[in-house]
């Protein structure tokens, strides 16, 4: 290969219909797709369009190097399932397989080898946008989906079904840090400590690199006043040197040209020499790197060793897709619509994603035998409540609107409708045996560049809570949206609140299978519900503090507390109710203690409990697995979840759950930028129950 056509593999273009900075790159992509100067194209999918830029590359370049095609598909592709942030509250990773294995079926039949997915920022910040793209706050559910949705998307870790028909390459991001942008504005900046980047945002993405992922992200934001896209310590010491990863790292959208408004770089040379000598292999739609590698290779400001590795980790990726083989897709077998099977995915998966916050007088489950069933509110008869990212889908499907679902399941039922107008809605409301609430967000404000400053429902939705209230008749609030709200009073005296999120393609359906009682809800919020925008952030995996607030002692001033709110969130993390009850037993160590250097030898603890339906219908329950070490070398989280699963039981019915927990559970990293893992001697409470909040325990002693 030339010194250009190795430069053009690590260039990535974008195509038509992208109206973001730098979009409509039609003619110079064709042009450089010719020449044998490209690597990569984003954003166009169609098996005849990419089959036919293929061709261009293929058939008139010097070398036919195939082009490898990447599109976001972060929660479905024609098929959109729940956002993200909902898969996780159903704390079943199966969920987030399930999206994957459709969506890589879709995508890859029109011509999509590589999505830009799954996304694995952890973040205690609910004003984020992109928080509806995220697992939530913590990084064990998150590495937990994470490993899911790799596996859904490519197969097994070692890459051996990346060339089937029905797989796509996944791509973790952003590397790293992402979620802790200041004030929760997007692209903003992130100063964290060597030992909260270890062990808060590092994680999920280890995790995903075990599992096979073919590509990795780099982030927007600065790492402790290093940009990501040129920050050596993250993408070449940690993730290629530490965890060895093999697959390539690729850039955000124009992030290499962005080290120049960072004040990192001085112009695009200095830029594409910065991010290619940090670890970056491919450059999204800007072409520092393509447009001044050869003068940077002149002046040995860049290495051949440097650029013929990235060379050859994006041509392993096009070896192990299959690309040489077979670089074009069968324009006869593509998948043009979601199937029933698809469909009924999403909606199962939806309804399993749903958290009941509050059901006082058990209004819910509804009576499918009601006479008369009002559903008022501006997403009563919505059809656009796929979310943000929804994929091609998005435009061409509709999704299932509340309204018409729950005449179907009432089909004996009058029921009527009313949007946000309060007259009517007021009049529906008093006229009906029951009303059905929907409020929330519109999918357009969460997601990128969709940052809020206030995460309350949008103007005039509290008023038409308490207006229904006041008619003195039973009603539901659903909350469709993409990010953790604060909610006001009104939630005290709803009878019953259903969080939904923003559910997909199947919304309505899967939202009248909680409400009815087809489905029981059993989902967990992954995210703490603040009391106020004030508080954030606020998370369950904060420290104590020297002067932490005491519950039984409110009137204490000198401690971490607010003048004017109560003490912690609205509702926390882990938190969700069910249609019946459950106990749960104290848990049970299988030792009370055990050596440092037995951990270090793999050994473990086994943690065992028992949890009964003492309610009289079947349901679901998580059981939670925390850790805290009381006192160790760098203050630790109040609680660490170590351990999560999800159990279904009959009314009487019990059974046990185990966990193990071992070095990885137990231990924790410090700050010593070279990366140690260690374990500490001394006393650790092992906490389980149903939320964060649990109080039962059993301390266990590492000796």
């Amino acid at each position: 290969m030339t010194v250009q056509e190795k430069l053009g593999q690590i260039q990535q273009l974008t195509w038509t219909g992208d109206t973001g900075p730098g979009g409509g790159q039609t003619e110079q992509t064709e042009a450089a797709a010719r020449a044998g100067l490209l690597g990569s194209v984003l954003n166009i999918h169609g098996a005849r369009s990419s089959n036919s830029l293929q061709r261009i590359a293929v058939e008139e370049s010097r070398l036919g190097i195939p082009l490898l095609f990447g599109l976001d598909v972060i929660h479905g592709f024609w098929t959109a399932f729940p956002i993200p942030l909902a898969q996780a509250s159903s704390f079943d990773p199966e969920v987030a397989r399930l999206d994957a294995e459709v969506s890589a079926k879709e995508a890859r039949s029109e011509g999509v080898r590589w999505t830009f997915s799954p996304m694995m920022d952890v973040t205690h910040e609910p004003r984020w946008g992109r928080i509806a793209e995220s697992c939530g706050e913590d990084p064990y559910l998150s590495a937990a989906f994470a490993v899911a949705k790799v596996q859904g998307y490519q197969g097994p870790a070692d890459g051996s079904e990346l060339s089937r028909t029905d797989r796509i390459a996944a791509c973790a991001k952003h590397f790293v840090a992402y979620g802790g942008a200041e004030g929760g504005r997007d692209y903003n900046t992130v100063d964290v400590s060597e030992q909260r980047l270890r062990n808060l945002y590092l994680p999920p993405f280890k995790a995903a690199v075990d599992a096979g992922v073919a590509t990795v992200m780099a982030a927007f934001n600065t790492i402790g006043g290093v940009p990501a896209h040129g920050n050596a310590h993250t993408m070449n010491s940690v993730l290629k040197e530490e965890w060895g990863f093999k697959g390539f790292v690729v850039s955000d959208y124009t992030g290499v040209e962005e080290l120049i408004a960072h004040g990192f770089a001085e112009d695009g040379a200095d830029a594409g020499r910065l991010a290619l000598n940090s670890g970056l292999d491919m450059e999204m739609v800007s072409t520092n790197v393509a447009d001044h590698g050869e003068a940077l290779l002149s002046d040995g400001q860049i290495t051949m060793e440097r650029l013929d590795d990235a060379v050859t980790r994006i041509l392993q990726l096009k070896f192990d897709l299959g690309l040489f083989d077979n670089p074009y897709s069968g324009e006869s077998a593509a998948v043009a619509e979601p199937t029933a099977a698809a469909r009924a995915a999403s909606r199962a998966s939806a309804a399993r994603s749903m958290v009941l916050l509050r059901n006082e007088g058990s209004v819910l489950p509804l009576s499918p035998a009601a006479g008369s069933i009002a559903v008022v509110g501006p997403f009563a008869d919505s059809t656009r409540l796929h979310g943000t990212w929804a994929g091609p889908g998005a435009s061409r499907f509709p999704s299932v609107g509340i309204l018409d679902a729950v005449r179907e399941a009432a089909p004996g039922a009058k029921v009527t409708h009313a949007g946000q107008d309060l007259t009517l809605a007021v009049a529906a409301a008093a006229a009906a045996e029951v009303t059905v609430v929907v409020v929330g967000e519109d999918p357009g404000l969460s997601g990128e560049a969709a940052v809020r400053s206030d995460i309350g429902l949008p103007a005039g939705q509290e008023e038409l809570i308490a207006a229904v209230a006041a008619t003195g008749k039973p009603f539901v609030v659903v909350l469709v949206n993409g990010r953790p709200l604060v909610l006001g009073d009104w939630v005290d005296s709803a009878p019953a609140v259903l969080e939904v999120w923003h559910p997909g393609i199947e919304a309505g359906h899967a939202v009248a299978d909680v409400l009815f009682g087809a489905v029981a809800p059993g989902g967990k919020l992954p995210v703490t519900f603040p009391r106020a925008v004030g508080q954030i952030p606020l998370y369950y995996n904060h420290e104590s503090t020297g002067r932490p607030y005491n519950p039984a002692k409110p009137e204490e001033k000198f401690v971490s507390k607010y003048l004017d709110l109560a003490d912690g969130p609205r509702f926390p993390f882990g938190y969700g109710l069910s249609y019946t009850t459950f106990a749960v037993s104290r848990p049970q160590l299988s030792r009370e203690s055990i050596a440092r250097d037995a951990l270090e030898r793999g050994e473990t603890v086994e943690v065992s409990l028992t949890v009964t339906n003492t309610g009289e219908q079947a349901g679901d329950e998580v059981v939670q697995l925390y850790v805290h070490d009381v006192a160790a070398g760098i203050a630790q989280p109040v609680r660490r979840l170590r351990g999560f699963e999800r159990v279904t039981l009959e009314p009487g019915r019990s059974t046990t759950v185990s966990f193990r927990l071992g070095a990885q559970d137990l231990g924790f990293w410090t700050n010593d930028p070279a990366g140690t893992f260690i374990v500490e001697r001394g006393r650790i409470d092992v906490y389980t129950g149903t939320s964060s909040t649990t109080r039962d325990c059993s301390p266990l002693t590492v000796v």
